[in-house]
């Protein structure tokens, strides 16, 4: 094993580091100025030692780069799970765990927490365990499924779970590892055994997710038992924010695969989305009695959210924006109009006649829209908004866009 190459504890640093440096775009060794310099080599060798492959370098101007390249129609599964792969156990987590099914090495056998605890103290080992490590272990356990716990009499016994009989897995976790959210999970189930390779290629395979495996597993914990959490949030420009706030759904773009968290904050009264992998250091907090209440009001929000906002690009909570276009297909495109009506969300389309039709609707951030509109900008004849902000950037960009390709007045025209 290398010396960049060895298990890691802290995985909140390394997610930092693929984040800023390999996710979020192309930096010199001097950009990185939040550690030392002897902490990006030695952390951007430790990513080396899991992506090299992948890694490419360029020099710029303002020096040598380092980014990665992967093809994603190329590979079939994430490489960036590797990260994970590396996290550490302490040795005494390691010994513990291996002791505790050695002595419960049958479903069949049970044992008292005291018979347990001579039982690990007769294995001679130089270290010792505390009651308190072992009651915290074999609840995890217990929580987890591995463990069972009943009573004998007044007192509690633990025995082994019994071995699951699971059919065929294999193209399931093929495809949940590279889909799911913390699809890791599947990956690690596919180290396990000999599975043959994946039946399973992808148009657009979102890779850049699996560092935020565990925030996602620590909101998705949290919701299920319905309590607040306590994060920290970061902005494009590093600084950060503690945040109290109760997760209540994650949407996942279609689009580009981006996470948000919807949350109801409790500093303002609202709910608000957070980018998920903006955040770190999540810590369940007390049960919130409110969850359903709150779940039910992002629910009857749902029916004006284009993606993730609740608020007016500039204006209230609450408050709506109407958004219509006009876009023309020829009878051999019906293509375009299957997209308009496969696409359109929480909007309506309307024929027009003569090859036209209408797609509107109100929602909250009429911003939203504007990245899918500009997927029909050759075909939509007229467009408006009641954001005449919005309206204006749209059709600046459309004049921004002329300009580049050299577009006529006459041709400008035909848009409107």
């Amino acid at each position: 094993m290398s010396a960049y190459n060895e298990l890691i504890k802290n995985f909140e640093k390394i997610r930092s580091y693929m984040r800023d440096f390999y996710v979020y775009g192309f930096k010199t060794r001097e950009d990185y100025d939040r550690k030392s310099l002897r902490s990006y080599d030695n952390e951007r060798r430790r990513v080396e030692s899991w992506l090299g492959e992948y890694m490419r370098f360029s020099h710029t101007a303002q020096g040598k780069t380092v980014f990665l390249s992967i093809d994603t129609r190329r590979i079939r599964h994430n490489p960036l799970y590797r990260a994970w792969k590396a996290c550490s156990f302490t040795d005494g987590d390691i010994a513990l765990h291996f002791i505790l099914f050695d002595i419960l090495d049958a479903p069949d056998t049970a044992l008292s927490f005291t018979e347990l605890i001579d039982e690990i103290d007769a294995y001679g080992l130089t270290r010792t365990f505390d009651e308190s490590t072992v009651r915290k272990k074999l609840k995890e356990y217990v929580a987890q499924g591995l463990i069972v716990r009943k009573t004998r009499g007044r007192t509690p016994i633990y025995h082994r779970a019994e071995d699951p009989v699971l059919p065929p897995l294999d193209d399931a976790l093929h495809f949940f590892s590279e889909i799911a959210p913390c699809g890791v999970v599947g990956s690690f189930l596919l180290d396990k055994g000999q599975t043959r390779e994946s039946p399973f290629s992808f148009k657009h395979h979102y890779l850049t997710d699996a560092p935020d495996s565990d925030v996602l597993a620590e909101m998705f914990s949290a919701m299920r038992e319905k309590r607040s959490v306590r994060f920290v949030l970061q902005n494009r420009h590093g600084r950060t924010r503690a945040l109290h706030a109760v997760p209540l759904c994650i949407f996942i773009s279609v689009q580009n695969g981006r996470q948000h968290l919807l949350a109801y904050r409790y500093d303002v009264g609202e709910i608000y989305p957070f980018r998920v992998d903006h955040i770190s250091d999540v810590t369940a907090d007390l049960p919130e009695p409110q969850f359903d209440r709150y779940r039910e009001l992002l629910d009857a929000h749902r029916g004006r959210m284009w993606g993730v906002n609740l608020r007016r690009h500039a204006g209230r909570s609450g408050e709506v924006e109407h958004v219509e276009f006009v876009v023309r297909a020829s009878p051999d495109e019906r293509h375009i109009v299957a997209r308009l009506l496969r696409e359109r969300r929480v909007g309506t389309v309307e024929a027009l006649g003569e090859g036209r039709y209408r797609f509107s609707a109100d929602v909250y951030d009429s911003m939203e829209l504007v990245p899918w509109m500009r997927t029909f900008i050759c075909r939509i004849e007229r467009f408006s908004f009641s954001n005449r902000a919005v309206e204006r950037r749209f059709a600046d960009d459309l004049e921004t866009m002329y300009r580049m390709y050299d577009v006529g007045e006459e041709d400008a025209d035909d848009l409107q």
